[in-house]
């Protein structure tokens, strides 16, 4: 695919420079918004601290441009999962070994258990295998994958951008915007007046990267005894002994190039930096392109979607509606979800012991349905956590004699990962106890749709 300049100079304004994407900033030729706010699928990202182009904070922070609180997370119906890599490099994160045997694999393994996780934010924690782990026969490959509950805090703290830093990025896109605007009005008609396509093909083919590839062809005359040579050496070579002196110079002079190439990129981030920073920090050059006007930040958060609001309002009505409605399946559902809650972690342990439970007693309903089933239950126990719990003995009204076994199956997938806490203790054993004397029930009242953030759907 060829761009165009024009569409070319638009992912410069929107993307590198303006960094608009991630703000839901951007809009598409037909009127559309780009916000990554309605991906519904679960957003998965891998970053490593010992990535010096992409690092952990800059990888993760269009997380923080697009919300404010968890309870935005939850909200939107977005699941996000991170996982953070101590010193891989910018391209190992993809191309590794190491990488594709641990993380790769393990996302992959675990992609149904990703699928279910309900909406919010999470840290996928991965750790070999040992045998001291509880039910390690139920983790698939080398690994054990634990996904945590994260908040906002969580990458606030692995760095950024402050404010002031902030607004220096936004005067470089104002000026990008001023500069572009020069470049439109003055110089670029009279470059269009005088190119022709056949220059611009010249002027493609001296680019530099493709004099490269050029220069050291097959095409280049000058080079063609190379490939005979090649062939050559190829069939004549012979290893030479490790005390060989030519071999250990090889070495040593590859070490001190390494060396130096590090400590010159070391150099020149710095210096660029500093550069930066001394340039665009300057108060008077950002009153100047219009950043002084106010205190307010120079990167807004995206605003509310009045429609999605609407969505969400209706949403919780409608699940307010279907607490009391249902049968063992959600009873059992909605108590192994309450008995992990404390948790705060999906373990794959747990998953798979589900998994094998729904194969041994005939699944009825498929894992798309059972995702539905598990994100339902949650956002009742996230409106009302007493309620829902309290109206379990309802939905199991007629099946009574069924819930000692489902009650052994909740027990069985809280604890595939190990022990619970002594808050899920006490949950687990207040479930024991809910359906042999169950409370007096009060039908929850119908309430008025109120705003997201006011209920607990976002709390």
């Amino acid at each position: 695919m060829v761009l165009t300049g024009e569409e070319m100079q638009y992912i410069v304004d929107n993307l590198f420079v303006g960094n608009k994407l991630s703000t839901a900033g951007m809009v598409t030729a037909d009127g559309v918004r780009l916000d990554p706010r309605k991906i519904r699928s679960p957003i998965v990202c891998l970053c490593s601290k010992g990535d010096n182009i992409t690092p952990p904070q800059q990888a993760l922070g269009w997380i923080l441009d697009l919300y404010q609180s968890e309870e935005d997370i939850l909200a939107a119906g977005q699941t996000i999962v991170y996982s953070v890599h101590e010193k891989i490099g910018h391209l190992g994160i993809f191309v590794s070994g190491s990488v594709a045997k641990k993380e790769h694999q393990e996302f992959a393994e675990n992609i149904d258990l990703i699928d279910c996780l309900p909406p919010g934010l999470y840290e996928a924690v991965i750790e070999a295998k040992t045998p001291e782990a509880a039910n390690v026969e139920l983790a698939a490959g080398d690994h054990i994958s634990r996904f945590e509950s994260r908040t906002l805090e969580d990458i606030r703290a692995l760095g950024g951008n402050t404010i002031d830093e902030e607004r220096c990025f936004a005067a470089v896109a104002r000026l990008s915007e001023v500069t572009n605007g020069l470049y439109r009005t003055t110089a670029q008609p009279i470059i269009r007046a005088f190119a022709t396509e056949q220059g611009s093909e010249w002027l493609r083919r001296m680019h530099p990267l493709r004099v490269g590839y050029e220069l050291f062809s097959d095409r280049n005359p000058a080079l063609q005894p190379l490939a005979a040579a090649a062939a050559t050496v190829e069939e004549n070579r012979q290893p030479v002994a490790a005390d060989n002196i030519f071999l250990q110079w090889e070495k040593v002079f590859s070490d001190w190039v390494k060396q130096g190439l590090e400590a010159y990129g070391e150099w020149r981030d710095m210096l660029v930096e500093h550069t930066f920073f001394g340039v665009y920090d300057q108060s008077w050059l950002q009153a100047l392109l219009g950043l002084r006007a106010s205190d307010d930040p120079p990167r807004s958060h995206p605003g509310e979607n009045p429609e999605h609001t609407a969505f969400v309002n209706r949403r919780i009505e409608e699940l307010r509606t279907k607490m009391d409605k249902g049968g063992p399946r959600e009873a059992a559902i909605r108590a192994l979800v309450y008995v992990r809650m404390p948790e705060k972690a999906a373990d794959e342990r747990a998953f798979e012991m589900l998994r094998r439970i729904r194969a041994e007693h005939g699944a009825e309903r498929t894992l798309a349905e059972f995702k539905q089933d598990l994100r339902e239950q949650y956002f009742m126990l996230r409106l009302d956590e007493v309620g829902a719990v309290a109206l379990i003995p309802e939905l199991l009204k007629g099946h009574e004699d069924e819930w000692p076994k489902l009650l052994e199956y909740i027990r069985k997938v809280a604890t595939a990962g190990g022990p619970l806490s002594e808050e899920g203790q006490r949950r687990l054993a207040e479930l024991e106890r809910l359906v042999a004397s169950p409370p007096a029930v009060k039908q929850p009242r119908r309430k008025p749709a109120r705003s997201p953030k006011k209920e607990g759907l976002t709390t």
